[in-house]
């Protein structure tokens, strides 16, 4: 009887699993880059929101100056013929949120000097619609209270004063305006959404 042989089968090398180690590393290093990325995307989306908050918080101090009303804005508050004997802080006394001279100690930026305790040292003009809150204060930019000319004020030619020979010195001409007026420095605060403080600070005349 004859005995068929069978053909021999080569052995195949032992696996290694070497591909499956390199695999999973690519795969963290992917899912690494991957989370990267989305906080890379939350931080510029936070941060293009604060600023658009910051904006809307500026903007809105517009209405502590343009307001038309004369209880309410700083500029028709100061044009206010009626508010004119307050305005040197000796005769008449003005209302809490306007200060006849500078007050050189006084800082501004002092959580302090806004705190509700502190209410009457500022003018409230309320939330506006967009969660703005604006509160201001008006300085007078003279050292000290009373008439201008006595007071070591900040002045600048008044534009109403009649003009001289456009600056040029002539006899009998005087080169500069006789007629002045003050400056008046306006600090408005503005708190917004997400905790968003700004402040804004003009000068009027």
């Amino acid at each position: 009887m004859s005995v068929r042989k069978l053909p021999a089968i080569a052995s195949r090398p032992a696996q290694r699993g070497v591909i499956l180690f390199i695999a999973l590393i690519v795969l963290v290093a992917m899912s690494l880059a991957g989370i990267a990325l989305m906080r890379s995307v939350d931080t510029n989306v936070m941060i293009a929101g604060n600023l658009a908050f910051r904006q809307g918080a500026t903007l809105a101090a517009d209405r502590a100056f343009e307001d038309p009303d004369q209880t309410k804005g700083a500029i028709a508050w100061l044009r206010n013929p009626a508010n004119a004997p307050m305005l040197p802080g000796n005769i008449i006394a003005p209302p809490p949120y306007y200060r006849a001279n500078w007050q050189a100690a006084l800082n501004l930026l002092s959580e302090t000097f806004w705190l509700e305790s502190n209410a009457t040292a500022w003018k409230d003009l309320g939330i506006d619609s967009n969660g703005n809150r604006v509160r201001y204060v008006i300085h007078r930019m003279c050292e000290s209270t009373g008439p201008q000319l006595n007071a070591n004020c900040v002045r600048v030619a008044s534009a109403t004063a009649p003009a001289s020979t456009k600056g040029a010195v002539g006899y009998g001409q005087q080169a500069l305006q006789g007629a002045t007026s003050t400056y008046y420095r306006v600090t408005v605060r503005i708190d917004g959404p997400r905790n968003t403080v700004s402040y804004v600070q003009a000068m009027l005349n």
